[in-house]
């Protein structure tokens, strides 16, 4: 058996002129959390399509648990679990009703007690689907990917439009997958789902994989770390070269400490304060801004 779930080599995709998978190549170990980010249009959905088996590549290798996701087998189908972006399923059942109708599909499904803890439902599983809060809506799409028990789950922007509560709570969920020993495969374009989340990241941009490690590794390529306070005078007189930002002077550096140094140096000769002084190294979401360049996305 091999070490990944999922490999790719080359993959091409192209909708008429417009080539939306350029030439990828990656690889997702067994067991792991993997983030593919980038902007709308960069990809994302285009190459998870493939390796779910929903769309066919132009050219490249893929393997999918050692399976090649065109040829539609069921052997692949009954070990992966799919959660789109939106689903459409029936309103009118409760939870526990259409879980069960899912798990009629598989031949080893979760025991249903187990599925509706695995993703916070107990309060709600007699409650109708039309009746959940978009989170507790989202928490039953996840069950449902879950249902056959899958080695693998596509998970394909599981948080867009929740609120950061409804957020976090899915992040938990889904460091729960991991504990149990699933492989996950996610798109998001939020860098901090993807810092919070994967075990190693793969950014795309205009179909083409940028930059890939695990988030301290991406962020590791930047040296810089980000020094912030609020200041409204001109940015000329401090003693170091910074950019305002909504009221903040800030200062990207690989020299943090003789930065401070030198700001603190020049605060304490004036009697000044450097009012909410922050220090950090720079986020997942600076190096993908980078990576990004241009890219009006």
């Amino acid at each position: 058996m091999s070490d990944y779930a999922v490999e790719v080599r080359g993959l091409r995709k192209a909708y008429g002129p417009v080539e939306a998978v350029r030439g990828v190549d990656l690889s997702v170990h067994r067991g792991e959390i993997f983030a593919l980010i980038g902007p709308n249009g960069a990809g994302k959905t285009t190459a998870l399509e493939i390796l779910e088996g929903h769309r066919r590549a132009d050219a490249g290798e893929v393997s999918v648990l050692g399976h090649d996701p065109a040829r539609g087998e069921v052997a692949l189908k009954q070990r992966i679990g799919i959660v789109l972006q939106s689903t459409s399923i029936g309103t009118y059942l409760t939870v526990e009703e259409t879980l069960q109708q899912f798990r009629g599909f598989y031949p080893r499904p979760l025991p249903l007690d187990q599925l509706i803890a695995l993703v916070g439902l107990e309060a709600s599983r007699k409650k109708l689907v039309r009746r959940l809060s978009g989170g507790q809506q989202r928490r039953l799409d996840v069950a449902i990917g879950l249902a056959g028990d899958p080695e693998l789950l596509f998970l394909d922007e599981p948080t867009t439009g929740f609120d950061p509560a409804a957020r976090r709570g899915a992040w938990e969920m889904i460091r729960g997958l991991k504990s149990l020993g699933k492989t996950v495969l996610l798109t998001t374009h939020y860098m901090d789902e993807a810092q919070a989340l994967a075990d190693r990241v793969s950014v795309i941009r205009q179909g083409r994989i940028v930059a890939e490690g695990t988030p301290d590794e991406l962020r590791g390529g930047t040296a810089d770390t980000v020094i912030s306070f609020r200041y409204s005078g001109a940015p000329g007189d401090l003693p170091v070269p910074v950019v305002m930002e909504n009221g903040h002077a800030v200062l990207r550096t690989d020299q943090p400490i003789a930065a401070l140094y030198e700001l603190t140096r020049w605060a304490k000769e004036r009697g000044a304060e450097l009012e909410g002084l922050s220090v950090t190294p720079a986020t997942l979401e600076e190096v993908y801004l980078g990576l990004a360049g241009d890219d009006p996305e």
